[in-house]
């Protein structure tokens, strides 16, 4: 399995750079990290008193990857989990924040492994979803990486500023589906056909 600092490195680089795009409730963001976990951090890095847009553009891909490892996978004590959806969930906690773990406890309790999905990694959700993995070894990951997925469109079809991250301009997968899927083994991944299928719906 790859090392933290090598999960951040890979976060970092599909996040990208600066983009304050309009639709995107996170605001300006660099490299993945959104201009109000910077204001959360204090991270004034142009020296003028605030946090702001500015601070977000001088964050550099290094000052990213350590913010990930500290406080989206160290504190959150994503390393407590099943090293199986340890890289999926701090993916998705980067991208969706507690959402992440709320989606991993659903998924355990509807195997069986009662987690209340409040989004906090403690003792009870350790033990349940360490039982989930142990119960079904070969398939948590892809379990948990289909849900993402599903969570994805969801979202999608509850907020349709946000369906042009599921969808692309030609109808095919976006990025936060393509995004789930790099931790789907390849035969659970959809079809260009089932995508476009289940976002027929969406004008």
């Amino acid at each position: 399995m790859p090392s933290v600092a090598e999960i951040a490195k890979q976060i970092v680089a599909r996040e990208g750079g600066y983009v304050n795009d309009p639709d995107d409730p996170g605001g300006a963001t660099n490299f993945g990290v959104t201009i109000g976990t910077m204001r959360t951090l204090g991270l004034d890095l142009t020296r003028d008193g605030r946090v702001d847009a500015a601070d977000v553009k001088a964050l550099t891909r290094a000052q990213a990857e350590q913010i990930f490892v500290e406080h989206y996978f160290r504190r959150p004590r994503l390393s407590e989990l099943p090293q199986p959806v340890q890289a999926s969930v701090f993916d998705m906690y980067v991208n969706a924040g507690t959402n992440a773990v709320k989606i991993l406890q659903k998924l355990v309790s509807r195997m069986g492994f009662a987690a209340a999905a409040d989004g906090v990694i403690g003792p009870r959700t350790i033990a349940a979803v360490a039982g989930a993995a142990e119960a079904a070894p070969a398939h948590l990951a892809d379990a948990y990486g289909i849900a993402r997925r599903n969570y994805y469109y969801a979202l999608a079809d509850q907020r349709p500023a946000s369906r042009k991250y599921a969808r692309s301009k030609s109808g095919g997968k976006g990025g936060w589906i393509t995004r789930a899927e790099e931790f789907i083994a390849p035969r659970y991944h959809l079809t260009e056909a089932e995508h476009r299928e289940r976002t027929a719906k969406w004008a």
